[in-house]
């Protein structure tokens, strides 16, 4: 996702009065500004995934913490929503068949054969899928197949 199409996604949301999503919107883009004002330069696409991913993971540890306080449910479900919507605009991840294949295929081009090499199989696999990944369901793929 680009940042001209995060914007486009702040006007749907705000022409469809959904409060919930133009705030977590809205969030994403104020700390897509902070890096074109801090670093003065203009964010990339890969800007934008990163920043959609470290806000899913701050949505998600308030969620995690709200759930174990259990008293506030309208904002636990307004939390799972924004996690929901954050996850939507990140390309699907790669797992089932086509991580298998790519783990095998990576494994093959490393040459590892121990699970000494898992670290270098697991950086292979971040760097060809660009972090799009379940990292713990390939950890589990790759130990499988290693000895």
């Amino acid at each position: 996702m680009t940042h001209a199409e995060l914007q486009e996604q702040i006007k749907d949301a705000m022409k469809a009065r959904d409060k919930v999503r133009l705030a977590i919107l809205r969030q994403v883009h104020g700390e897509l500004k902070d890096i074109e004002i801090n670093e003065r330069r203009e964010t990339t696409e890969e800007d934008v995934s990163n920043m959609i991913k470290r806000v899913i993971k701050q949505t998600s540890e308030t969620l995690e913490a709200s759930i174990k306080a259990a008293n506030n449910q309208e904002r636990t479900d307004t939390l799972t929503r924004q996690v929901e919507i954050l996850k939507s605009l990140l390309p699907a991840q790669l797992s089932g068949d086509a991580l298998i294949e790519l783990v095998e295929k990576i494994i093959a081009e490393t040459g590892a054969t121990t699970k000494r090499d898992m670290g270098k199989v697991m950086g292979a696999l971040t760097k060809a899928t660009g972090g799009n990944l379940d990292k713990a369901e390939a950890a589990r793929a790759v130990s499988a197949r290693l000895h």
